[in-house]
């Protein structure tokens, strides 16, 4: 089978398209035929070495297909049964092996193409608004790169849960998709500083809490925006690592919360892991909830995906279709 593989860290050029052995399943494990793979930043971030992965490796997180092969000590699911994932890696590829209970099986309504643009965004956009800063009516949250995968989504979750969302966005035309995802304010970074819009908007001090999955060229300025013990939920490094802070800082700006969180912590259980994704489910099949895939791209162009990524030059999710 065909497989996207990094056999030595640094740019996307190091995605290297060529011929791996079809996986074979073990005890409690899937095979897969991958119809789409959802492309992250985390993957870029274990293609360049700043989240460190043995080489060489295959990337991708989140994926959907279909089942081909079942292993020993499974139950309740058939070669034909149509299943999401997002963990393990090894999504970029025509087929994948997937441990059963990571298995999430996907319900008449939800297409491949939406659970592999859904999960992993959706739980963490699920996971930062009902737990991480647990929204509701009467919050302002800012959110960053809200045209971006996880911006749509946590935006349109946020405003289900009654917040007053703020984004920031790098286009007019991005603008327009957070606006219709139901963004109160948006500010195009690239023409107002955002940290002036807000403050001309609300006041000083004004904001609940900042997801920030940008970093570098975000953190910093996101905190003067918080309350008294409001939170920065530093959930990205999209523009680099946000720099580090000594506690004293959040002290003197309002005692202020500083978190990192990240995925594998909201999800360590299978009931939790169930109860976000159904929840998910859900809002999509109630129209509560609209996925956006802004870009497809052969799995032969992985490194075409990256580069798009990394350039923010997306909007919504990216997907590889082998």
């Amino acid at each position: 089978m065909k497989a996207s593989v990094v056999r030595e860290l640094g740019g996307p050029e190091k995605l290297l398209y060529e011929e791996v052995p079809d996986p074979e399943p073990g005890p409690g494990q899937l095979v897969v035929e991958v119809s789409a793979a959802g492309v992250n930043f985390i993957d870029t971030y274990h293609r360049s070495g700043l989240y460190p992965i043995d080489l060489p490796f295959t990337p991708g997180q989140e994926g959907a297909g279909r089942v081909t092969e079942v292993g020993d000590g499974i139950t309740g699911i058939s070669p034909g049964d149509r299943v999401g994932w997002v963990s393990g890696l090894g999504t970029y590829a025509e087929r994948h092996l997937v441990t059963a209970a990571d298995a999430i099986p996907l319900p008449d309504g939800i297409g491949d193409d939406v659970a592999a643009a859904l999960l992993l965004q959706g739980i963490t956009a699920h996971y930062l608004a009902t737990d991480t800063f647990p929204l509701s009516a009467g919050n302002i949250c800012l959110i960053h790169a809200g045209a971006g995968g996880v911006g749509l989504l946590l935006t349109q979750i946020a405003k289900t849960r009654g917040a007053e969302v703020v984004t920031t966005v790098g286009t007019e035309e991005k603008a327009t998709l957070s606006e219709e995802a139901g963004a109160d304010l948006v500010v195009v970074y690239t023409q107002t500083d955002f940290k002036e819009a807000v403050e001309d908007e609300f006041g000083p001090n004004s904001l609940d809490v900042v997801y920030d999955g940008v970093g570098a060229t975000t953190f910093e300025r996101g905190l003067d925006l918080l309350r008294p013990r409001g939170m920065m939920v530093a959930f990205g490094n999209a523009s680099g690592p946000p720099p580090e802070i000594s506690p004293l800082i959040l002290s003197r700006k309002g005692s202020l919360f500083l978190t990192r969180p990240t995925m594998a912590h909201y999800i360590q259980t299978r009931d939790e892991l169930m109860g976000r994704v159904s929840n998910l489910f859900d809002l999509v099949r109630a129209g509560m909830l609209t996925v956006r895939i802004g870009d497809r791209f052969p799995l032969a162009g992985a490194a075409d995906a990256h580069r798009a990524l990394e350039g923010r030059d997306t909007t919504g999710k990216v997907l590889l279709e082998p």
